[in-house]
């Protein structure tokens, strides 16, 4: 079996020497090794190096393209030192919820052999999640959290719920909120503005940071409040709404109230005319195939990938998007395709940089993982230049508006950018 083993104390290679044969001046060392302070984990021959799929496989939604990327980013990579890659039983359900991302961290943490992870989905399920596997010593990198609270402010303070040893390759909502912000107010010369929420940390994070800068700017926020993600009928809040005669109306939300919204704008009074949009959560297929969702914008990551290519695996992104459609026969439902590729190869990259051989086995230290992450800078990825800040933001700060406009052709309209951000 694969065995884990610790130590308090800090990782260090400790140097014998001995001198041997003084006429010709010769010596010769031998290394000791001493895992670090969060421990190692040994693998041995035959056995497989343990890491985990952590996402939501809600029918239509990210976490079921994201998992499906992971598995081919291992492939792609192959084996680290020699030691294929295990997802265990299979992919982990986060729940998109707190409760469900403690439940699920929980079920990974019974096997003391498991590295690290590629999730949450939401960032929800990581409020709850990230504390539990990183206080165990696992190493924890998200292709979709994009909440503020948890990494940082970008001013220099960590997020409320920030964590040592949590990544993600997505963007910092910060600098979402601001695009939407700017393509409204600069673009669109929208001045008055409406924003409705969930309540849980991704929608509200998001809808705030849309709001403080679109204020900042010098727009008027005329309604800022939460519907529960159940609420399917959404006409008696936009009716509220249209007190404030709101020009747009920004709304990352969950699927149902998107919906809600999309359905119950053209009985809205007085918002016939108000421009929609919307953000990351929901630019995925079983949305955008709704026939009232034509005309709205989505924010979001720059999904034109271009040519770029990762350095781990020296696949470009039209190759594994083309390997993708071979496979599954469609495109990637979501732009966050790419930054789970980038996730999955840095933690092969990660494990292998912090690994040894030793009597047959892989050594894997777990504070060497952590220490590779936390050193990344310049890595080429399918999603650009990666670089890791302190609070574990990795992503490549690129934003996009896109507007929807083919219900039947998704990925004309998934093209159609017509905004872009970047700070």
């Amino acid at each position: 079996m694969v065995r884990a083993r610790g130590s308090i104390r800090p990782a260090r290679r400790l140097s014998v020497c001995w001198a041997a044969l003084m006429l010709l001046l010769l010596s010769a060392c031998a290394e000791e090794y001493t895992p670090g302070p969060l421990g190692a984990v040994e693998v041995g021959p035959g056995e497989m190096i343990q890491i985990r799929s952590f996402l939501s496989p809600e029918e239509g939604g990210s976490g079921v393209t994201n998992e499906r990327t992971v598995r081919l980013a291992l492939e792609h990579y192959g084996p680290v030192r020699g030691f294929e890659v295990s997802l265990g039983a299979g992919n982990v359900d986060d729940d998109c919820s707190p409760e469900g991302g403690r439940a699920a961290a929980q079920t990974i943490l019974e096997d003391a052999s498991v590295i690290g992870v590629i999730g949450t989905t939401c960032s929800a399920a990581a409020v709850e999640a990230a504390p539990l596997l990183t206080g165990a010593g696992l190493a924890m990198i998200s292709p979709t959290n994009t909440s503020p609270v948890l990494t940082s402010d970008l001013g220099g303070n960590p997020g409320e719920y920030n964590n040592e040893g949590y990544y993600r390759t997505s963007d910092n909502d910060l600098y979402q909120g601001a695009s939407v912000a700017r393509f409204l107010y600069e673009e669109r010369g929208v001045t008055r503005a409406a924003a409705v929420h969930n309540g849980d940390v991704y929608t509200e994070s998001l809808a705030r940071a849309f709001a403080d800068s679109f204020t900042d700017l010098g727009g008027t926020v005329t309604w800022l409040g939460a519907v529960d993600e159940d609420q399917g009928d959404m006409l008696p809040t936009l009716t509220e709404m249209a007190a404030g005669s709101p020009q747009a109306l920004y709304f990352p939300v969950s699927r149902t109230v998107g919906a809600g919204v999309v359905r119950g704008r053209p009985d809205a009074a007085g918002l016939e005319d108000m421009l929609l949009i919307t953000a990351d959560a929901l630019f995925e297929d079983i949305f955008l195939e709704m026939e009232e969702t034509e005309g709205v914008f989505f924010s979001g990551p720059d999904n034109r990938f271009r040519n770029n290519e990762n350095e781990g695996t020296g696949m470009h992104a039209a190759d594994v998007a083309a390997e993708y459609r071979e496979r599954y026969g469609h495109s990637p439902e979501t732009p966050f395709w790419a930054h789970t590729y980038d996730a999955a190869v840095l933690l092969l990259e990660a494990i292998g940089a912090a690994s040894h051989m030793e009597d047959g086995k892989l050594v894997v230290d777990r504070s060497g993982v952590r220490e590779y992450l936390d050193a990344v800078s310049g890595y080429e990825g399918i999603i650009g230049s990666i670089t890791c800040d302190e609070f574990g933001d990795c992503g490549v700060a690129r934003m996009v508006i896109v507007e929807h406009f083919d219900s039947r052709d998704l990925d004309a309209s998934k093209a159609n950018v017509v905004y872009e951000y970047s700070p």
